[in-house]
């Protein structure tokens, strides 16, 4: 671990004593829970950003070529597909219960 800097955060006391009972409960400190929540949370983000850049760049390279995009067709057949499976009005018979 790099070098450890403190912080000093303002809480409702009834945060503060679950803070202090689930620290315990987890054989830990309120300091290091709090500590290991913010470095998880930055993990999570930069690799959110990370997925993200790397799916905005996926985006661009196959609309540039116009690869991997579906032919307007193909969003009707889908369509229409999804609502048979579904059990779309068609299927229904006159006077029979929904």
């Amino acid at each position: 671990m790099g070098s450890m800097k403190n912080l000093t955060i303002t809480v409702e006391d009834s945060v503060l004593e679950w803070a202090r009972v689930e620290a315990a409960r987890r054989g830990t400190s309120v300091s290091r829970m709090v500590g290991d929540f913010m470095a998880e949370l930055m993990q999570r983000e930069d690799a959110y950003e990370r997925a993200y850049l790397a799916w905005r760049t996926d985006e661009r390279s196959w609309q540039g070529e116009g690869v991997g995009r579906p032919a307007d067709d193909s969003k009707t057949i889908a369509r229409t597909a999804n609502t048979q499976r579904l059990g779309g009005p068609q299927d229904r018979k006159p006077g029979a219960a929904a």
